[in-house]
């Protein structure tokens, strides 16, 4: 995963984009179009990409890889079943990250400080996105109705644009936030061994 990792750098931008399609559920007979929507907008986007989609969240016609999706993504798109995903988003290739936004997701985001594209579907999620967006000063969000013009807009600009260097500067903060609160004497150090000691009696 390191070299190949290495091999999606651009020569000036050194930066890719990760996408994890692992808990895609196909919809209102969807019939894997969102899906296709998705695959063609990074390819459009001309950024270098890692692309982690789980076998089992596709099916039929939506598993296929059409022509014009490797001639668009050709030499540029890494596709795979699987990844350890906090050591991907902790690598200085990696730029940004489009994920569903679930809670352990956005943690390991935001503790290796790499902004996000948001495409929440439920529980959770949908809280997330709107803090990353909203409060948080990281994230982008995908619209319900995808276009693959959109995606393709929105991971350009995340990884060339002046929002997106914005967002990566404000990511680096909040890792450095998390640093602090997960550190000896951090807050939530200190509030997590309150909980362990609490539930073992051992608090006077």
């Amino acid at each position: 995963m390191e070299a190949r990792l290495k091999s999606l750098r651009l020569a000036r931008q050194a930066k890719a984009f990760v996408s994890r399609v692992r808990e895609l559920r196909e919809r209102d007979n969807d019939d894997g179009k969102t899906l296709a929507r998705i695959r063609m907008g990074l390819a459009k986007s001309q950024q270098p990409f890692l692309w982690v989609v789980r076998p089992y969240v596709v099916r039929g016609e939506s598993a296929a890889l059409p022509e014009e999706f490797l001639e668009e993504s050709k030499a540029r798109g890494l596709l795979v079943s699987w990844c350890a995903q906090d050591q991907v988003l902790a690598h200085k290739a990696v730029g940004a990250f489009l994920t569903h936004c679930g809670w352990n997701s956005m943690m390991e985001s935001v503790c290796c400080g790499v902004p996000v594209i948001c495409w929440p579907f439920f529980a959770d999620q949908q809280t997330n996105c709107r803090y990353s967006c909203t409060k948080w000063g990281i994230g982008m969000e995908i619209n319900h109705d995808v276009k693959r013009d959109e995606v393709a807009e929105l991971v350009k600009e995340m990884m060339e644009g002046e929002k997106g260097k914005k967002m990566r500067m404000k990511a680096q903060e909040w890792k450095k936030i998390a640093e602090a609160a997960t550190d000896v004497g951090g807050t939530s150090y200190v509030n997590f061994d309150k909980f362990i000691k609490k539930g073992l009696h051992f608090e006077d």
